[in-house]
């Protein structure tokens, strides 16, 4: 009997582990899946399940959407509009666009979904970037604005020679519905990261937030300029560094100033925005750049649950209200 009760206690002891914590199932590995897409490379890291089903939805998504979106696709819905081919909008491009015009709106006209004729101009994936012809972006520039942009029953009017252009966006709205998809699907712990618009579903699986770095201008890829603490939150980065080229001496990037139809020239290097949803973080980032770190940060600190830090190219990082903390 002795041997009996001694050869239990060794079973129960071997089990204590698994019913102090509950269970001795592992958490699954983390599954990914990188794609290059919406020109840009896209990664979807899932702590908290092994179905990569997940995984191959999510990238048919950016699919789906660019084939909405692409201001070069000649499929997609933005390009036949741009070409006067259609004028009725799909609801998600409805919607995508009432949010673009509503930031233009708020930034004062500088974040402007009608630059495509002016962005169309500059080919920063080209092998060889070139500046365009001065003559050509003045010509231009008078087909920027805006408030010539009008939605009425789901169809979109603009002026005879107007392009939209939604690629100061689109990223941030298309990981806001990959996200969307997957808490539906019971995902409690995910990275998404379009091209650096990263998205956050809740922590890793021990609780611990992730970590997501701000990079420091034309350093190494693994430099940081700070790291931040993020739970079920988008981090979105503008910078003078991601599409960027020199000519004669004169340095060139994409984040373009609509009204002189020339990259923005003021002393920042890029802006970081903290926010609920990407579409927003994606739209803040590129209008505050754009701004300027006073003005910028005046907008950041007036709206609610958004946070920013404004990184000069003198490496000073310039925080707004509450994001130290």
């Amino acid at each position: 009997m002795k041997h009996i009760f001694h050869f239990i206690f060794l079973v129960a002891l071997c089990f204590l582990p698994c019913l102090i914590l509950g269970s001795c199932k592992k958490p699954p590995e983390p599954i990914t899946k990188t794609s290059f897409k919406l020109n840009t490379v896209v990664t979807v890291t899932i702590y908290d399940s092994s179905d990569v089903s997940l995984l191959e939805h999510s990238m048919e998504l950016c699919d789906y959407y660019e084939n909405l979106f692409s201001r070069t696709r000649e499929t997609s819905e933005i390009y036949q509009i741009n070409q006067g081919l259609k004028k009725r909008l799909s609801p998600e491009t409805e919607e995508l666009l009432e949010i673009a015009l509503s930031y233009s709106r708020i930034s004062g006209g500088l974040f402007d979904p009608s630059i495509g004729p002016v962005s169309g101009l500059w080919d920063f994936h080209a092998d060889q970037p070139e500046v365009p012809e001065d003559t050509l972006i003045r010509e231009a520039l008078p087909l920027i604005d805006a408030g010539k942009i009008r939605i009425s029953e789901h169809c979109v009017t603009m002026n005879e020679g107007m392009i939209l252009d939604l690629g100061a966006i689109s990223k941030g709205y298309i990981a806001d519905r990959i996200k969307e998809y997957l808490v539906e699907e019971g995902v409690k712990s995910a990275v998404i990261d379009l091209g650096g618009n990263v998205l956050c579903i809740g922590n890793h699986p021990d609780g611990t937030p992730f970590r997501i770095g701000i990079r420091q201008p034309f350093a190494d890829t693994g430099s940081a300029a700070a790291a931040l603490s993020v739970t079920d939150q988008s981090v979105v980065t503008s910078g003078i560094y991601e599409r960027c080229f020199t000519e004669d001496g004169i340095f060139y990037h994409h984040l373009l100033d609509p009204k002189t139809g020339y990259p923005c020239e003021n002393e920042l290097a890029s802006v970081t925005v903290l926010s609920d949803h990407s579409v927003d973080g994606d739209a803040l980032s590129t209008s505050c750049f754009l701004m300027g770190t006073e003005k910028g940060l005046e907008l950041i600190n007036s709206l609610p649950n958004v946070r920013a830090v404004f990184l000069t190219r003198e490496g000073e990082l310039i925080y707004s209200d509450g994001f130290e903390d």
